[in-house]
């Protein structure tokens, strides 16, 4: 392998004439290379498959190189390799199929369930303002309402007698969303004991109102999910968009099928929603790992 590397990078020196500077890099990413190799006990170039070379970047990946890095990293084993089969040494390009960064589905970032139980069950407070608080975040969880369509959610679109919010979304295109039990009792309670005192007499159609009687703004929303983020001691930052997220991936968890959980989003694409599959699978290996004996 070092030889194959040295050769490698004489090439780039006297026949490509690149600058003394590229060609340091691409040999410090080919070392890097030959010791994972190494440490895996691969030592004949024709042995190593995609799934090495996957396994390499996703190391790379986890000791934080980002996803500029780990482009250049991929086009050094191109390279590599391309000048191996030029030049006769191998016959096999393992980097063939490997995607670029660019191309790797970014898996979306969710809550624990017991991370939004804390944040669901943690005391208010009785003032208008903490009702209202209580009944949004439940609610966000519970629909996996988008912010914007939370904030602007009218009054005529929520059904308290049968339990579900008619929301608005992407395209003007609506779709019916049921809100649990939990959701609705507080919501109930909200509109009947706090909403009036918030409105202070003004006249808005909007279920979330702020102090002043006006719609709840987006950046409303956030820092008052910030505030009671850190009061349940979750350290980490958490959006409405992560609690929307925390929603379809928790159902899917639980076995919900993937049609339902597109619906209650509002993707028009089912590949927009099997993403979050990723995401329960990549939480059931991290578990396996972790608690397995032999994990």
């Amino acid at each position: 392998m070092h030889e194959h590397i040295q050769q490698f990078l004489q090439y780039l020196t006297v026949e490509k004439g690149l600058s003394s500077n590229t060609v340091a890099a691409y040999g410090a990413d080919l070392k890097g290379f030959s010791e994972f190799l190494k440490a895996r006990q691969l030592n004949r170039l024709e042995n190593i498959t995609r799934r090495d070379l996957l396994d390499f970047l996703a190391v790379r990946k986890q000791n934080g190189l980002s996803s500029r890095s780990l482009a250049r990293q991929i086009a050094t084993l191109r390279n590599f390799y391309r000048f191996l089969n030029q030049e006769k040494m191998l016959q096999t390009d393992p980097t063939e199929n490997v995607e670029s960064p660019r191309d790797w589905k970014r898996l979306p970032k969710t809550m624990a369930f017991e991370e939004v139980e804390r944040l669901l069950n943690l005391p208010k407070g009785s003032t208008p303002s903490a009702v209202r608080d209580d009944a949004l975040i439940e609610l966000m969880y519970a629909t996996g309402l988008r912010v914007s369509e939370l904030t602007g959610l009218p009054l005529q679109a929520v059904n308290t007698e049968v339990g579900y919010v008619l929301a608005t979304g992407k395209g003007g295109k609506q779709r019916i969303i049921p809100m649990g039990d939990m959701a609705l009792q507080k919501l109930k309670t909200y509109l009947e004991t706090a909403r009036a005192k918030l409105a202070k007499g003004r006249v808005s159609d909007r279920v979330f109102l702020n102090r002043s009687g006006d719609g709840l703004t987006r950046q409303g929303c956030w820092k008052l999910l910030r505030h009671y983020v850190r009061r349940a001691g979750i350290k980490r930052s958490v959006s409405p968009h992560m609690l929307r997220h925390s929603f379809a991936t928790h159902l899917l968890e639980r076995g919900a099928d993937l049609r339902s959980v597109q619906a209650m989003l509002g993707h028009a694409d089912l590949s927009t929603t099997q993403i979050y599959t990723e995401v329960t699978r990549h939480r059931l290996k991290q578990i396996h790992q972790q608690l397995h004996p032999r994990g």
